[in-house]
């Protein structure tokens, strides 16, 4: 068997190709280590039943339906991506208890803002809520990146390395312009500077998201992509299509934006209890 660091270059060529995360590169990585040395065998000679029974293994010692989907896929991704075998594992995905993400009210989210007195950092969870935005995206975003005159803009190398295109409300325009225009920002520069002239860090919109969630003693356990989670909800409430919506967000597959439709207010997706019909 060739070396693992043969087959981890391998691995991580093809991560790299395919656009993966340096996170599910380095799960994946564990996985497969996890695995062969588990089977101890040379990769020429596993079989389809070797790798059912190390998962049905990991089955037994009780863990959780999400890590033994990542094994599935790290494994998966193993033997069909980087080592082009015809290997299809047919085992039936462990089931993931659903759990709902946390949705902010329209009117928790208005708190929300009105209590940060910072016009920047007010611009910058504007911009979160408004646009569907995941902090990596908001912090990465360039002044080129905007049409501020026809109200949209791009992501570029998103989640999955792919672009789309975001809507931008026509009540930010207005501030958006001025912040370019007083900071003297340039084209190929980022949207959003702190003082230092940097680029702003993840934990820096966590801190102001948290601060301000105090500030407006809201109960609920929120982060920046509650904005997000928010956003999608709401657009639903107001009667935009899953396909829509779901190209708004990035989403790859339909079924991912779908659980939105279960968090939205039966109200104001006019549904009716079936009560009032009797």
């Amino acid at each position: 068997m060739k070396s693992f660091q043969d087959l981890d270059s391998k691995i991580r060529k093809e991560c790299n190709r395919r656009r993966l995360s340096p996170r599910t590169t380095k799960t994946y990585l564990f996985c497969i280590h996890r695995f062969l040395n588990w089977s101890k065998k040379d990769l020429r000679y596993i079989s389809k039943k070797d790798v059912r029974l190390f998962l049905e293994n990991l089955s037994r010692k009780n863990l959780s339906g999400n890590t033994m989907n990542v094994y599935h896929m790290a494994l998966r991704f193993l033997f069909t991506q980087v080592l082009e075998k015809k290997m299809w594992i047919d085992i039936k995905y462990s089931k993931i208890p659903k759990k709902f993400p946390e949705v902010l009210s329209k009117e928790e989210v208005k708190r929300l803002i009105d209590v940060i007195k910072n016009p920047k950092h007010q611009l910058m969870i504007c911009l979160l809520y408004s646009s569907g935005l995941r902090v990596s995206e908001l912090i990465n975003l360039k002044v080129r990146e905007l049409e501020l005159n026809k109200n949209y803009g791009y992501v570029r190398n998103g989640k999955g390395g792919k672009d789309r295109l975001i809507t931008l409300s026509k009540n930010l325009i207005p501030a958006l312009k001025k912040l370019i225009e007083k900071e003297k920002l340039d084209e190929k520069g980022y949207l959003f500077k702190s003082m230092r002239g940097r680029k702003y860090h993840p934990k820096t919109v966590q801190k102001i998201v948290k601060k301000a969630s105090q500030n407006a003693k809201i109960k609920k356990e929120i982060s920046p992509h509650t904005l997000r989670h928010s956003f999608a909800t709401h657009l639903i409430e107001n009667g935009y299509d899953i396909t829509n919506v779901q190209a708004l967000l990035g989403h790859k597959s339909p079924e991912t934006t779908l659980i939105y439709t279960h968090i939205a207010s039966p109200n104001l997706i006019n549904t009716k209890s079936p009560l009032e019909s009797l």
